[in-house]
């Protein structure tokens, strides 16, 4: 397995099969070009065969921090540790960035992000509920 950033809108359409919609130029290219936006690709031979994505986001009291928005691995690829390889090949970006954390939002009852997350040395506090505004 091979991890890449992803640099291209070409490279994102290519692991179009991993996200939830199809992948749209603007946004991809917008997405790509946008100060601390991170989407690294994991590749199994020439196919994409997971991906995570990260947002730096940064607050006056407190500096910056990495927002782990998504994390997807193709079925066939799945248990063989792909998921635990692209949160720390995150966390390290994050870490070498200057973020003092890392974070992720986890839907209630999803046991495999979980078991991938906590594979990477997440720790789940027990604090957290999402609210959410569809605009």
């Amino acid at each position: 397995m091979q991890i890449r950033r992803a640099a291209t809108v070409a490279e994102v359409a290519a692991a179009a099969h991993l996200f939830d919609h199809p992948v749209r130029t603007e946004w991809a290219k917008r997405f790509l070009t946008t100060a601390g936006h991170h989407l690294l690709l994991a590749y199994e031979g020439p196919a994409v065969a997971g991906f995570v994505s990260g947002v730096e986001t940064v607050h006056p009291d407190k500096g910056t921090e990495m927002f782990l928005y998504e994390l997807a691995v193709a079925e066939p690829y799945r248990r063989r540790g792909i998921g635990r390889a692209l949160v720390e090949r995150l966390a390290a970006l994050a870490r070498e960035r200057g973020c003092y954390g890392m974070w992720v939002g986890v839907d209630t009852g999803n046991d495999v992000a979980l078991a991938a997350y906590r594979s990477a040395g997440g720790e789940d506090d027990g604090t957290c509920t999402v609210v959410t505004w569809v605009l």
